[in-house]
């Protein structure tokens, strides 16, 4: 049992993991033997964020390449780093995303709207096909992207992000019917509301956060190390069986939608 986790010599590679979730997700896979190329904007977060995974599990582990997954050039160029520092590919951890606007979906400009789709959808399946490759020689590999609960229900000043979310659902079952074949999975990781800085302004006030709890039944919001455990799960062979699932992470809040 103790090598149902082990993902000694394999190749993790993360979007948005200088922070939050993302870096929490990238500590566990390291902790357990794994590789981490971890991307992000700024490249001074990443440093840090790297030296922090290598302290922590007493080897270099961590390589950090600043990428904005907006731009297929930069995400090229993170996949062939990825390549030529660490190895072939073996797990991805689509964890950037963006929420430009909060408002109506019937009022979404333009720009706000595409880049919601290009940054939250398009961009994993860029990442997606530019990985694949690795897995389907090696016949085996392990994708997952994050989504959100917001994705299962209708959202009058969130819509558009939850419309992402259901979209990227959407791609995940895709490519898991696709690639499924080759011994590629795909799966989603949905959460409820984090305390992140992404999600700061749902959170950040005593009162709304003091109800929000209360119709959460386990009582507290989620924080990002809740999500380190899944992504050791997703990665490795103790998931060997699951693929084009959306795994809901959210203290049960979601769990009557």
């Amino acid at each position: 049992m103790s090598d149902l986790f082990d993902l000694t010599g394999k190749v993790a590679l993360l979007t948005g993991a200088s922070k939050g979730m993302g870096l929490h997700m990238a500590t566990a896979l390291a902790r357990h033997g794994a590789t981490v190329v971890i991307s992000a904007r700024k490249q001074d977060q990443l440093d840090t964020a790297a030296a922090g995974i290598n302290a922590a599990v007493g080897a270099e582990r961590a390589i950090p390449v600043a990428c904005n997954v907006g731009y297929k050039d930069q995400l090229q160029t993170l996949v062939d780093t990825a390549r030529e520092r660490a190895g072939p590919i073996d797990i991805v951890v689509g964890n950037a995303g963006v929420n430009p606007y909060y408002g109506k979906t019937s009022e979404i400009p333009d720009e706000a709207y595409e880049k919601t789709m290009a940054a939250n959808v398009q961009s994993n399946l860029w990442l997606a096909q530019m990985v694949v490759p690795d897995m389907v020689a090696k016949g085996n590999g392990s994708i997952m992207f994050t989504s959100s609960i917001g994705a299962f229900k209708p959202s009058v000043m969130l819509g558009t992000y939850g419309m992402s979310k259901l979209a990227l659902i959407g791609l995940v079952r895709n490519l898991a019917a696709e690639f499924g074949p080759s011994g590629v999975r795909f799966n989603a990781i949905c959460p409820g509301l984090v305390k992140t800085d992404f999600a700061r302004e749902l959170w950040d006030n005593p009162d709304v956060e003091a109800r929000i709890k209360n119709d959460i039944p386990l009582r507290r919001l989620g924080e990002p190390e809740d999500f380190e455990g899944l992504a050791v799960f997703l990665a490795s062979d103790a998931s060997r069986y699951m693929t084009g699932q959306a795994l809901t992470v959210c203290g049960g809040s979601n769990m009557w939608t």
